[in-house]
């Protein structure tokens, strides 16, 4: 599977793109930060992107699809939100943020080596954010689970994450439902030492 430009403007143009409210791990990894500059990588629908900026962030809100940025946009109408169109795979901020995060977005590459891409865009003292699709050979849901391209085992995240450069705060595998259906996550949140 090609998750492409083309793949993200199809899968918007077909989606029912109501704005769901933001995820839970958001809300509960970042309710210790002070708000700062943010990036939300893959932002699809604007959600998370708009909880951010409601709560004091100055959100740059990027992803592939010009569809979803439209729809966000619109629905989740926010002062603090900067939406951009752009390939993740290829762009590069104008920034490091003080907060960088991704809430399974699936670029045209490697899913571990988007997650190191996205973590050099994170500020001195600043935090990275990963919630992702686990990859696990025994995933449950009866073929309802994402491509393996989609997905990376939370072992291999920590792993990419040099100790000499990051302090992991947070490295957790969780069990969801969907539509009965279940699903594992991983979540990943770790702080730029200062100086690096």
């Amino acid at each position: 599977m090609e998750f492409d430009r083309d793949y993200w403007e199809h899968h918007w143009h077909q989606a029912h793109q109501s704005t769901p409210d933001p995820h839970p791990y958001l809300a509960r990894e970042t309710s210790g930060l002070i708000p700062g500059t943010a990036l939300d990588a893959g932002c699809g629908t604007g959600a998370e992107a708009a909880w951010l900026a409601s709560h004091g962030w100055q959100v740059t809100a990027a992803d592939i699809s010009a569809a979803a940025l439209a729809g966000a946009a619109e629905r989740a109408a926010a002062e603090n939100v900067r939406w951009v169109q752009a390939d993740l795979t290829t762009w590069h901020p104008d920034l490091r943020f003080d907060l960088v995060t991704t809430h399974y977005a699936h670029p045209a590459m490697p899913q571990l080596a988007f997650y190191q891409r996205i973590s050099d865009w994170v500020a001195p003292g600043g935090t990275l954010l990963i919630v992702g699709h686990l990859h696990s050979s025994a995933a449950p849901g009866h073929g309802h689970h994402p491509p393996a391209e989609a997905a990376v085992k939370l072992a291999d995240i920590t792993a990419s994450l040099d100790s000499a450069q990051w302090h992991i705060a947070t490295a957790e595998e969780h069990v969801r439902t969907v539509s009965d259906h279940p699903l594992q996550d991983v979540v990943v949140r770790a702080t730029r030492r200062s100086g690096r």
